[in-house]
């Protein structure tokens, strides 16, 4: 079976609880041998945690999402100090190889795109971009001083995002641009600071080419692949396991649905899936687990 993993996905999310002892077995069952939990706020965080504590795949992140900027407490910085402490030994891997600090970023979309019912932005105060710049900053410079691989989530401000990328100190070991759906031109300038690129399976659907093709240029040394689960479904005709009913409406991908899309990158890059799988591997190793 070939080794599987996940680059960015939120399995602490509460759509998933009814379903993550199965949501495990699926996941061995298709040979996932890691995957990044992102933590988006502050009360999320101990649920990555329990989750890595209690399951050898897991590998925990925790960051500040720019959705969640507008509702942190004033402990945030603690907070977030105090999760990227070093986790249990049981876990199975380097203690040193653990830690790691996303889901952070940027986000333009929420405030000139974003429908003013959508519920995913329920109860949410939207932080301007300034805000959203500030808490970035800080939590990229801890990642910095950590060196700790990170996770970056970007709508609609990739100028900006490229432009305090390029003056600020960065983790040595590089960072993920989570299904990066920026302009092919600011690729090459992202790679130089560092960046490597995970593929969604969402951007299989058809009017969203644009990025399917982009995939297929990427470069090879700097590709990942996730799955974003629950959020970011794959077309129904690409899913291989059924999407999750949810208790509030929306059906949620499931994140073993990251096998169909290792498959599909593969078809999309015209390569054999075990080329594709084995530098993957590697990519994913040097920027999540080499220390």
């Amino acid at each position: 079976m070939l080794p599987l993993y996940d680059a960015h996905n939120h399995l602490q999310d509460a759509r998933l609880a009814p379903h993550r002892a199965q949501i495990l077995t699926d996941l061995a069952s298709v040979g996932v041998r890691h995957a990044v939990v992102n933590g988006t706020c502050e009360s999320d965080w101990p649920e990555v945690a329990a989750l890595a504590a209690a399951s050898p795949v897991v590998l925990p992140s925790y960051g500040l999402h720019p959705w969640d900027v507008g509702n942190r407490s004033p402990d945030w910085q603690q907070n977030l100090r105090t999760a990227l402490q070093p986790a249990p030994a049981s876990v199975g891997l380097p203690t040193a190889a653990l830690a790691k600090v996303g889901e952070i970023g940027l986000d333009r979309w929420i405030l000139d795109r974003a429908r003013p019912d959508d519920s995913r932005l329920a109860g949410l105060r939207r932080a301007p971009l300034a805000e959203q710049t500030e808490v970035f900053l800080w939590q990229l410079d801890l990642a910095a001083q950590g060196n700790f691989p990170t996770s970056i989530h970007c709508l609609d401000a990739w100028g900006p995002l490229f432009d305090l990328l390029r003056v600020s100190k960065r983790p040595t070991r590089g960072f993920l641009l989570h299904a990066y759906s920026g302009p092919a031109e600011m690729v090459t300038g992202f790679a130089d600071l560092g960046a490597h690129f995970s593929f969604n399976g969402n951007f299989l659907e058809p009017r969203k080419t644009r990025l399917s093709e982009l995939y297929t240029t990427l470069p090879a040394d700097r590709l990942l692949v996730e799955t974003d689960a629950p959020a970011m479904r794959l077309p129904p005709a690409v899913e291989k396991f059924p999407a999750i009913a949810t208790h509030d409406g929306p059906l949620a991908n499931h994140p073993a649905n990251l096998a169909a899309t290792y498959q599909a990158l593969a078809e999309l890059r015209g390569t054999e899936l075990e080329t594709l799988t084995t530098q993957v591997a590697e990519n994913f190793q040097r920027l999540f687990l080499i220390c």
